[in-house]
């Protein structure tokens, strides 16, 4: 008879570098695994084709998933020119290919074209859903659906290396910009046509890819070890400002009530910690001057 396994109630944001071939919710699946965590989310869709910064919010992180997965990021792609597919990126069926006859100061001159705000319309190999199913499925099926154009901001675009036919870029740009789709664009403007080869994240928010592990550094090590690598609750959320409760104001809050709190100019969204320097949650203020408690933590007891 086969034990069940047991889950834990783990909160926390593991750094993950996702590995070449997994999908975003396979690494995340194999980390909620080793950590034998009850509840987990990732922040943001990476492609099996693509590796790099995939934070993971475990337990009551998942409360302030949505904050990273709707930050700006920052990619390292290298595309190839003369080569269009049918994906967009090397997995692809080729469709069709061209002579390359363009220059680095050519290539240059066409990625100023793309810095700012742009219009996207999301290729059919993408995880959108129409009518319940991913875009995805009606691509492998033949089936074209129609797309909404979107605007996206290309908040930087700068050349790494050019040779010939290859190039590598970093971009920096807003949720929801598909780096494939702009690889395919960039080949329009040349006229010569460009896929997508390889992509990796380097950056989530304040996240960088030098604070992230890989898989195999997460396996080796013990199960205190993988708790110790998890970042606080509050690390996604650093950007909001930060205020401190009394006794009687945290313990109010934390009963779901507004508590009113001198001296705080904020408004908006507060980061709200207990005179302990405990992270309560999230709490709002209010046109009153009450700060209303907004998505708070739930510890366990003792």
């Amino acid at each position: 008879m086969q034990l069940k396994r047991i889950k834990r109630p783990i909160s926390g944001v593991l750094l993950l570098d996702k590995p070449l071939g997994f999908s975003s919710n396979q690494a995340l699946q194999k980390v909620k695994w080793l950590l034998q965590a009850a509840k987990a989310g990732h922040t943001g869709t990476l492609d099996p084709l693509a590796t790099g910064l995939l934070p993971l919010c475990f337990g009551e992180a998942t409360k302030f998933a949505h904050y990273l997965t709707d930050a700006d990021k920052t990619y390292v792609a290298t595309l190839k020119l003369g080569v269009t597919t049918n994906t967009g990126d090397a997995e692809g069926e080729i469709l069709e290919t061209q002579p390359v006859k363009v220059s680095q100061a050519q290539f240059e001159k066409t990625l100023t074209l793309f810095q700012g705000e742009i219009t996207q319309t999301p290729p059919m190999y993408s995880a959108l859903k129409h009518e319940g199913k991913a875009l995805y499925e009606y691509a492998r099926a033949g089936v074209e659906i129609e797309r909404q154009a979107r605007q996206v901001q290309i908040h930087a675009i700068q050349l790494n290396a050019f040779h010939h036919d290859v190039a590598e870029i970093t971009v920096r740009c807003s949720k929801g910009t598909y780096i494939r789709t702009l690889a395919e664009d960039i080949g329009k403007v040349l006229e010569c046509g460009a896929h997508l080869t390889a992509l990796r994240r380097t950056e989530t928010a304040s996240y960088q890819i030098a604070q992230a592990m890989t898989l195999e550094q997460f396996e080796s090590m013990s199960a205190e070890q993988r708790i110790e690598a998890l970042l606080p609750l509050d690390s996604a959320i650093q950007h909001l400002p930060k205020v401190m409760l009394d006794h009687d104001s945290a313990f109010y809050l934390q009963q779901g009530q507004p508590v009113w709190l001198s001296g705080v100019k904020d408004s908006g969204l507060l980061r709200l910690y207990s005179e302990q320097q405990q992270f309560l949650g999230l709490g709002e203020m209010q046109s009153d001057g009450k700060i209303a408690p907004k998505r708070l933590i739930v510890y366990p007891k003792d």
